[in-house]
């Protein structure tokens, strides 16, 4: 299959780019769908899991895709908007979690390593986080590309799947203002307790989140411009991440609410953009239900978790390696001498 490579020199251009991009092989999908019915089992039994295989059949271009190297990334960014009080936990704790994966010892670690994925993590710039996006843009446009490159260079060519995770001390409410420029329906809809907000902590986002919109209101409709204006480092290099996996023909599976939030500025620009994304499980954040309805997606697993570090991602990537174990390895009716009459 012809792959792409991806490049970036303006935000304008996401509404654009689509069509430079590899797009699925629908004849591989129903390929893989004519295998799906010829299997030793009655047509749909294994639901969803037949689904997952035939989507990861049009992006790898054969009817029996594999997943030999599965690739996890975990980005981690500070925020300005920390400042408002929407967080609970210092952001000292962002570069503490940091080194807490690179040793091992998260939760994205161990369902990495029970799944079969390899995982990096990319810090990017802790030292210096982004700007209050209520008294001005978060980044500049140069500053967004930069992490959205940083992103893309992340990415493996050689992976048959992307993981993707975060890490970010105030990115749910960089999450909630995301959904909102995105989709609309007011600050409240989309705010949730993130690492554990009380009430309090709560009504501090929402006005943070109310003031942040009121501040871009002349950006309304530019979707990439907002990912400039209140989004963070780690969900610029998503972005790009999620570019370059399509670029290279290399299907995406997102986390929870941050993630999905993440790649709302590319959806807005064209929904096309996550024709390749698969998000793992709906998260316990009550805004992400609400995006995942808005974009149309449906996820894997709902177990009420909601972590981030890639946690539900990772999980999900155990159920695709399920998904792919049975279309490859069971039988045709002809194969096992059963009958399909």
């Amino acid at each position: 299959m012809t792959e792409t490579s991806f490049t970036l020199t303006a935000l304008r251009d996401l509404t654009t780019i689509s069509a430079s991009l590899p797009a699925a092989d629908t004849a591989a999908g129903q390929a893989a769908q004519d295998r799906q019915n010829q299997l030793t089992k009655p047509p749909g039994s294994l639901g969803r899991l037949e689904e997952l295989a035939a989507f990861m059949a049009t992006w790898q271009g054969v009817d029996c895709p594999k997943i030999d190297t599965a690739q996890a990334v975990v980005f981690a960014g500070n925020h300005g908007i920390c400042a408002q009080g929407v967080n609970p936990y210092p952001q000292e704790v962002t570069a503490q979690m940091v080194a807490n994966f690179e040793a091992g010892g998260a939760a994205i670690n161990q369902l990495c390593a029970v799944n079969g994925a390899q995982l990096s993590v990319v810090a990017l710039d802790l030292d210096r986080p982004t700007a209050d996006f209520t008294q001005g843009p978060a980044m500049s446009e140069a500053e967004t590309l930069e992490a959205m490159a940083r992103g893309a260079q992340a990415v493996d060519g050689s992976a048959d799947i992307l993981v993707l995770g975060e890490m970010g001390i105030g990115n749910s409410t960089i999450a909630a203002a995301l959904a909102c420029a995105t989709f609309g329906g007011g600050a409240a809809k989309w705010v949730g307790p993130g690492t554990g907000s009380d009430a309090q902590g709560v009504a501090r986002k929402v006005d943070a989140i109310e003031r942040g919109l009121a501040k871009h209101d002349a950006l309304k409709g530019n979707f990439p411009a907002f990912l400039a204006a209140l989004g963070g480092r780690e969900q610029a290099a998503i972005c790009g991440a999620v570019l370059a996996a399509r670029a290279k023909r290399i299907p995406v599976i997102l986390d929870g609410f941050i993630c999905t939030a993440a790649v709302a500025p590319l959806f807005g620009a064209d929904p096309a953009l996550l024709d390749h994304c698969l998000v793992g499980h709906a998260s316990a954040e009550p805004g992400h239900r609400l995006l995942l309805d808005a974009m149309g997606k449906e996820p894997v697993l709902s177990f009420d978790m909601r972590l981030g570090e890639g946690s539900g991602a990772a999980l999900a990537l155990g159920i695709l390696r399920s998904a792919l174990a049975c279309h490859n390895g069971m039988a045709t009716f002809a194969e096992a001498g059963v009958s399909d009459a």
